[in-house]
Formats: C-alpha cells, structure tokens, sequence
C-alpha cells in the first residue's frame, strides 16, 4: 500500500504543480484537485494486495455503498466549488455512480456472469465512451466543465472506475478479476511477446487497410513520459479492467470455457470502438479486436489486468508517436 501511496501523492503533485504553472487556481482548482485526488486514491488503493478482500471481508455490501457515498461527496464538492452545480448534473452523476450499485445488489449470492453483471458493465461502458448528443456535446464535457472541460475525460473515467470497483469488487465481489499493480515470474516475456506479435500483425494490417500511415511526431517525444502515463492509467488500466478482468472473465465463467470468454470478449472490445473516428469505423474494429485478442492473452497468462494494461499502453503510446490516422 505505500508505494502505491507514493504513487497518488507523486501524480497528483505532479498534475497541481502544472496546472499552477498554467495559471490555475483559487477555490475552483482547489475543489477540482480534491475530487482527481480522491477517485484515483480509491482507483490505486484498490491495486494493492488484498486491499478490496479485506475491505469486503469487513464490510460486506455496505462497503460499496459507502465508496458510492464517497463518490457522490466528491462529485457534489467539485460542482459546488468550480460553481457548476446543478440538480440535473448532480443527477446525472448519482445515475452514474448508483444504478451499477443498484444491479448488483440484485444481483447477490448469484454466481458471476448474471444478467445484471452484463447491464452493469455496460452502463459503465456508456459513461466512460464520449458519445456525443446532437449539440456535439458528449455528457462528460456537460457533467465537468471547469476547466474549460479539459479533464472531462479522465474525470468520468475516474468515476466510472470507482462505481465499477463498488459494485463488482465490493458487492458482487468477482473472483479473478486481476487487480493489482505488481509484478510476476515471466511478465516480461508475455507483455513483450504479446506487443511484438501484435505489431507485425497490426501495423502491415493497418498500413493496407488505410487505417495507419506511418507519421513519426519527433517534435513531441519530449511529452513521452508523461503521456504514456495518461495513456496507462487513464485508458488502459480501466478498459482492461472492464473488458478483461470484468468481462472476459464472467463470460469465461458463465460459459465454462476459457476460450469461449477470451474470444467473445475480444470481439466485443472491437465493437465498442465502432463509433471512434466516425460511425461505423469498421477498420477500428477488426484493429480493436485483433489487440483484444492479445490483451486477452496476456491476462490469461499473467491472470494480472496491469500486465495487459502495460501491453495496451505500449500499443497506444507507438500509435500516437509513430503513426497518423
């Protein structure tokens, strides 16, 4: 639990002292640092060893009404202190954070793979994707506008991690999920085996497909270290979450097969990106569930979603340095 620990404390200074140096502050700043630091606390708590068992050991269901609780507080301090509060986003954001919560109480003492488990996950997956509504406005950048809606993204996303964590974790209490933050016997060798194989099948794939068209951005490699973690912690982390640890593995357990989980999953982390870059964006999917195939892959080896968030991360950071859609 220290580093990790050590770790929130670091990225959090890190995010206050370069949003001070772009001219950030007062109670605004100050209300929405406190909402980040808290969401990503329970985001990264959770990742240490036996954290979530023992919360859920102690307190039962309760424990996830309470982090809900929690959630909700720190959502209602953010509106308040950046002066964005208003009954329909403050709704808005309880819908987010409850009706998971409340499938999954209906759904306990069932074994995983439920109805309710599926529902669940997808109403986490339709908070996270920015669809946008007529206007052009997504619900992210409607439920976080300050500062200028520059951390919609990671703010829902953060959200929608502790709803999940809530629910499957703490009132569901899904075995196997994986979430951990560590490192095991032959990692290295899966997480490079996985990235390799996955780009000499992608790129060529992509290149002939007119996906990708190889664009190297040299100018902007000095942002390589902190926008790989963005991508790590913000993008990976949570899609493996839901899609491997989460769906892969109640479809694996619901059908009894192994193979069964970790192919249908792939395929369905292909559709969610249908709507990316243009609906339908059929290129994206059979991309998206090819990478699925091997993320899967790597979790099933490592049984780790940080191993397959590290293979993810990897693949995203390559694509947006060396290539343009």
């Amino acid at each position: 639990m220290l580093p990790l620990l050590g770790l929130w404390a670091g990225l959090c200074l890190t995010g206050a002292l370069y949003a001070t140096w772009l001219g950030y502050g007062g109670r605004p700043f100050a209300a929405t640092l406190t909402a980040f630091a808290f969401f990503l606390l329970v985001m990264l708590l959770f990742a240490a060893r036996s954290f979530g068992d023992d919360l859920a050991s102690r307190f039962g269901p309760g424990g996830g009404i309470g982090l809900g609780a929690a959630a909700f507080l720190a959502y209602l301090i953010y509106g308040l202190g950046t002066n964005t509060f208003t009954i329909w986003r403050a709704a808005a954001a309880g819908c987010l954070i409850f009706i998971p919560m409340a499938l999954a109480a209906s759904a306990q003492r069932k074994p995983a793979g439920t109805w309710q488990d599926f529902l669940t996950l997808a109403a986490v997956w339709v908070a996270v994707k920015p669809f946008p509504n007529p206007r052009g406005v997504s619900l992210s950048h409607w439920l976080w506008p300050y500062p200028a809606a520059r951390l919609a993204y990671v703010l829902t996303v953060l959200l929608a991690i502790n709803a999940a964590l809530a629910a499957f974790v703490l009132m569901r209490r899904v075995d196997g999920i994986g979430y951990n933050i560590g490192w095991g016997r032959r990692w290295g060798f899966f997480i490079l085996a996985s990235f390799g194989a996955f780009a000499c099948i992608a790129i060529p794939l992509g290149t002939a497909m007119h996906f990708i068209t190889f664009a190297p951005q040299w100018h902007g490699w000095t942002a390589l270290p902190l926008t790989s973690l963005g991508i790590l912690f913000f993008t990976a982390w949570p899609e493996e979450f839901l899609f491997r640890g989460v769906l892969q593995n109640m479809l694996a357990k619901s059908s009894k097969s192994d193979l069964a989980g970790w192919w249908t999953a792939a395929v369905l982390f292909g559709f969610s990106h249908i709507t990316n870059m243009g609906f339908p964006n059929w290129r994206y999917v059979i991309l998206a569930s090819i990478a699925g195939l091997f993320y899967g892959w790597t979790w099933r080896k490592t049984e780790s979603i940080f191993a397959s968030a590290i293979v993810h991360a990897l693949v995203d950071v390559l694509w947006h340095f060396l290539f343009r859609t």
